[in-house]
């Protein structure tokens, strides 16, 4: 069974990523210190969502 979404919802994991993503890359050439814990923090953003995308497959995958 199919559910239709929205665009917002569509694109709002994409648009938030790519902002967290941005974040990460300008607190790493701002400086030291808690600029790169920040940065850090921004790049395990698109980490973490592919590995919650993975697992959330893994799951939902029928079993054989």
């Amino acid at each position: 069974m199919s559910v239709l979404q929205t665009t917002r919802q569509i694109w709002a994991a994409p648009i938030v990523l790519g902002i967290v993503s941005a974040i990460g890359l300008v607190s790493a050439l701002l400086g030291d210190g808690i600029w790169d814990a920040l940065s850090w923090m921004a790049f395990t953003a698109p980490i973490a969502a592919i590995l919650w995308a993975i697992a959330r497959a893994i799951s939902h995958s029928p079993s054989l």
